[in-house]
């Protein structure tokens, strides 16, 4: 700068080389020449042009974002030209004066300026509008107004750009009161036609909403100029009239008047705001040299508007044209790169704001963790928001945000801790996201208290959260809470309807869900992808495919049909109905594929045409698309069965092969569930002892369930205290698939020590899980404490729960109770199905009530529209042989409309063998030898009835046939458990039990004794001790 102010061509402070040098000393004497006056104003007059340069040189307000070196270069220069005015005794008189108080203003030095205008001699009207103009700048817009108060009071009268600064921080402050006596003033001092007046009139009038004064002043201007014509453009594109905007641009250029950038940028916007993008660029491309906010405006329209590539484009041509990028910039292609989920390009972006030093702003930095959070890279996010020093609330919510929306709930709440703890208070964008964490982690009780807190903050009438409130209480499963909070909301839109709609199908609890959705439409509030999708899952539950079609009609008329959302989600509902080919045609006639629709048609194949299902997977790989979990489990589920096993082995290599972890829950659900569906327990295991530590409830359940299935009671008890072990808290799946393995065991100790965690984990009063407990108590032989726990239980809406307490009492021969409690659940309207009649049909069974068992048969198929199963077919067969109605039973399968299978030829043998009947029995023995040949079973009922008539020959030649075949009987057995250990007794076993010797002995005591007291064997059950 010293440099400047002494270069001999420009700014020098000294004369002419050819004039005499006046030494210093002289300048402060009394005596001055001609020389000296003509030397003085030479520099007064160079000091007053050096500030005027500076001024021009950061006039603009572009110059401020992109180069704020500048503005330091300059801040510097207003020092020196202050310093050197004071040291040549110039002090702050006259122009000068002026200079420096207006470039210390538009450098933005509140406190020199300040200083400098307190100091000068004479303040003008120059002087006041540098500093006003600095204080607009700046937003202190209060001390605009107060020191326009001050200046008129001391009588300086304001000129046209005193009033246009004033009239600008009127539109600001939205205060319409002063704006209007404002305006007054620039009537009474005659201004009201001067261009700059009349321009931030329109301007102001415009920004406070009052179009009528706007259009007013501007129809009253005989000659608007481009400011005034550019202020009422943007007013009415402001209000939201886009189209009035574009009209008024049309007569400006019918009258001649050439728009300036400023107009061409707010008709841009308004085009984009219309969806016109291709007048929007043909404007653009008019445009000389298009400045950055003309650049953004195209990039931000294209993103909004859903073009995200062509935003891109725009960015990479803006930066091409060398148009140096704002924070507004980087702001909208982070948000276009978001919605693509490009990360490569969103990492580009990321260097390049490093590289201007825009990382650290606000807005960039929002951009940017909304950029990695949507390309589910949170880590990146963090390390973004990590060494940012300023941290605002926007900056907090992008974070919860972006947790929420990547199904880290635990992280929201932690991160949620840590924003209060800084001290900074929520608003309504935090609560909505901590409020989604707490429906994820269905944590109702937290959720109860952030609303507390939402209410003592006034923030309930807010809709977005109170969109929020309801969506968090519909996914905690507490409807009753969520209703009452939407009934509350004032103006419902799209999503209030959704989320309590969603809510009601999630709880299965359909109807309630189509009468809102009927009320939503009588509401005028027009479905969109995502009521449409839920009211098809709704339809697929119920195997409703009428209102699935009806539903479809409403997809078809407002055109989303064969959108991504609501065309997988009707392939769902056909595939789920069983209209598997409605749905092929649906997916055929998509324009676009994903790969969740392609997902939903690959599940509705895979458990009915597994071959079909497996050529959508190539065909999706053909494609492109990257096949999800999803699309591994849902072809995984189908692979059920020894017979697929190969199959699901191929699945599994290829997940592998392809880098998928199956870590975690999904996908280690499905391969362990199809490695134990196949019963292939040995690969199961396997594959559990390779997933890491700690692994989830849900794996450990899913090995445990597994093994219970799959009769393994005692592994599933192991497995389940080795989870104990490892601290991994069992949830209400857990119990029912351990107490399901106490039940195969008749482990009456261990159930009841699970019994009491579940009682301290407040499980006790889960439906599912109390089911469980009745099931188990029914099945160790403890009736008591079955109807216990029933009674106990706070709810029973669910036919599980009826269910297990009608077969526990069947079971055990309590059928009259069984009878009432089927007569009770009926009273209470809750519907039977097919396990709730076989549980009754075996009661009758039990007691001999034939009468009641053959019209309880004819209600389950005749009131009840329930197909008989051949369970069920085997219970009415059991009822009638049992009891000696041999003849209506043999008559009851000939008249079935499918063939008898192995049970009901079992079960009609059993009845034949207790009522002696051998040639019935003779029948059905060959039926049930030919559909099972290696099974035992009819071979030994066959001989017992042979034995219990004298027919011995019959007896030997059934040996004979089984010997011949190579069949054997697997020998009966008992247990105990005593201690830790169960003790397995089987029939002729000599060598197996480690006491073995001793129990021999025990046994030939208690035969000697048994023989003394008159003991006879009976001899009709000849193969009954047979190896």
């Amino acid at each position: 700068m010293s440099e400047l102010l002494h270069k001999p061509d420009s700014y020098s402070f000294h004369p002419p080389r050819n004039s005499t040098t006046i030494p210093q000393a002289t300048r402060h004497s009394n005596l001055h020449s001609e020389t000296d006056s003509t030397s003085e104003h030479y520099i007064y007059s160079n000091l007053v042009t050096i500030c005027m340069q500076q001024c021009k040189r950061i006039q603009s307000r572009r110059l401020f974002d992109e180069i704020p070196q500048r503005v330091a270069c300059a801040s510097k220069t207003s020092r020196i030209v202050h310093a050197q005015s004071l040291k040549l005794g110039f002090g702050l008189k006259g122009k000068l004066g002026n200079a420096i108080v207006d470039l210390y203003a538009k450098c933005g030095n509140l406190e020199f300026a300040e200083k400098a205008f307190n100091r000068l001699e004479r303040r003008d009207v120059i002087a006041w509008n540098s500093v006003l103009s600095m204080y607009s700048r700046q937003g202190l817009l209060e001390q605009v107004t107060w020191h326009f108060g001050s200046m008129w009071n001391i009588g300086v009268s304001p000129n046209q750009f005193t009033f246009a600064i004033l009239l600008s921080a009127c539109a600001r402050l939205m205060d319409a009161e002063f704006g209007k006596q404002i305006h007054c003033n620039v009537i009474k001092t005659g201004f009201e036609f001067n261009s700059f007046c009349e321009g931030s009139l329109i301007d102001m009038y415009a920004k406070l909403n009052n179009l009528i004064d706007a259009r007013r002043i501007f129809d009253g201007a005989e000659d608007p100029d481009t400011v005034s014509w550019t202020a009422i453009i943007a007013g009415y594109f402001q209000i939201g009239l886009p189209e009035d905007a574009l009209n008024l641009f049309e007569e400006m250029h019918k009258l001649g008047h050439f728009p300036d950038q400023v107009a061409l940028v707010t008709v841009m916007s308004a085009y984009m705001e219309l969806g016109r993008l291709e007048d929007a660029c043909q404007l653009f491309s008019q445009i000389p040299n298009p400045n950055a906010v003309a650049w953004n405006v195209m990039i931000s329209g294209h993103a909004k508007k859903g073009y995200e590539w062509e935003s891109v484009i725009f960015f990479q041509n803006m930066r091409k044209a060398g148009v140096k990028c704002t924070r507004s910039t980087l702001g909208s292609v982070l948000s276009a790169i978001a919605s693509l989920m490009n990360l490569d390009h969103g990492m580009q972006v990321h260097a390049l704001s490093m590289k201007q030093g825009l990382n650290s702003n606000v807005y960039v930095g929002s951009s940017l963790i909304n950029m990695y959070a949507k390309c589910q890279k949170m880590e990146a996010a963090k390390k973004v928001f990590d060494p940012l020093d300023e941290k605002n609330v926007v900056l907090w919510n992008a974070m919860l945000g972006g947790y929420a929306q990547n199904g880290c709930a635990t992280e929201v709440m932690e991160l949620f801790f840590s924003m209060t703890v800084s001290g900074f208070n929520p608003d309504e964008f935090t609560y909505t996201s901590i409020l989604s964490a707490c429906g994820c982690l269905e944590n109702v009780g937290m959720g109860r208290q952030l609303h507390s807190c939402i209410i003592k903050n006034k923030l309930e009438a807010n809709l977005f959260v109170g969109n929020a409130l309801v969506d968090m209480y519909a996914k905690s499963g507490a409807l009753d809470e969520a209703r009452q909070q939407f009934d509350r909301l004032r103006n419902r839109d799209n999503v209030s309807w959704n989320a309590i709609i969603v809510g009601y199908v999630q709880e299965e609890k359909e109807e309630e869900a189509f009468k809102l959705f009927r009320s939503m439409n009588w509401d005028s509030i027009a479905p969109d992808e995502v009521s449409l999708a839920s009211m098809l899952s709704a339809c697929a539950n119920l195997r409703a495919v009428d209102q699935g079609k009806q539903v479809h009609c409403l997809s078809v008329k407002y055109g989303l049909e064969t959108s991504l959302y609501s065309g997988s989600s009707l392939i769902d509902m056909y595939a789920k109905c069983g209209a598997i080919g409605t749905a092929y045609e649906i997916f055929t006639s998509m324009p676009e594929r994903s790969v969740v629709s392609t997902n939903a048609l690959i599940s509705g194949y895979a458990h009915n045409n597994l071959e079909e299902a497996i050529n959508l997977f190539r065909f999706m790989l053909y494609e492109g698309l990257k096949p999800s979990e999803v699309t591994f489990a849902c072809l995984l589920d189908a692979c059920s069965g020894p017979s697929k096993l190969n199959l699901g082995r191929q699945i599994h290599c290829f997940i592998r092969k392809a880098g998928i972890s199956h870590d975690d829950e999904f996908l280690g659900v499905s391969l362990l569930g199809m490695y134990m569906n196949s019963q292939c327990k040995t690969d199961a295991n396997v594959l559990f002892s390779e997933l890491p530590n700690p692994r989830s409830a849900v794996l450990w359940t899913a090995i445990i369930s597994g093994h219970a299935q799959n009769d393994c009671g005692e592994v599933a008890l192991q497995l389940y205290r080795e989870m104990r072990r490892y601290n991994a808290m069992p949830d209400q799946a857990t119990f029912a698939s351990v107490l399901k393995a106490c039940a195969i065991l008749a482990s009456f100790r261990d159930g009841k020590e699970i019994h009491s965690l579940i009682f301290h984990t407040g499980l006790d009063l889960d439906e599912l899980t109390g089911s469980a407990l009745i099931d188990m108590y029914a099945k160790c032989g403890d009736v008591q404490s079955s109807v216990q726990v029933f009674t106990e239980m706070p709810f029973k809406n669910d036919v599980i729960s009826w269910n297990s307490m009608i077969v526990g009492l069947a079971k055990n021969g309590y059928a009259e109770d069984a009878l009432r409690t089927f007569g009770e659940m009926k009273q209470i309207r809750v519907e039977p199905d097919d396990v709730t009649f076989l549980g009754v049909l075996t009661a009758c069974s039990h007691a001999g009530m034939v009468s009641e068992g053959r019209q309880i048969f004819n209600i389950m198929i005749d009131h009840y529209r329930i197909r008989p199963r051949v369970d069920h077919c085997a219970c009415m067969i059991d009822l009638l042989g049992r009891w000696g109605f041999l003849d209506e039973a043999m008559d009851f399968i000939d008249k079935l409309e499918f063939e008898p299978d192995a049970m009901m030829w079992a079960t009609f043998l059993g009845a034949c063998r207790i009522h002696g009947d051998d040639i019935r029995g003779q029948h059905a023995a060959e039926k049930l030898i030919e559909l099972e040949p290696q099974n035992s079973s009819p071979y030994v009922l066959l001989s017992n009835i042979y034995a219990a008539t004298g027919n011995w020959d019959g007896v030997n030649s059934v040996r004979r046939a089984m010997r011949e075949k190579g069949v054997k009987k697997f020998p009966g057995c008992s247990w105990i458990v005593v201690g830790q250990n169960t003790n397995l007794f089987v029939a002729g076993d000599k060598f197996l039990h480690p006491s073995a010797g001793k129990i021999r002995v025990v046994l030939k005591d208690l035969i000697g004794l048994m023989k003394d007291e008159g003991y006879v064997a009976k001899i009709e059950c000849s193969l009954h001790t047979e190896d």
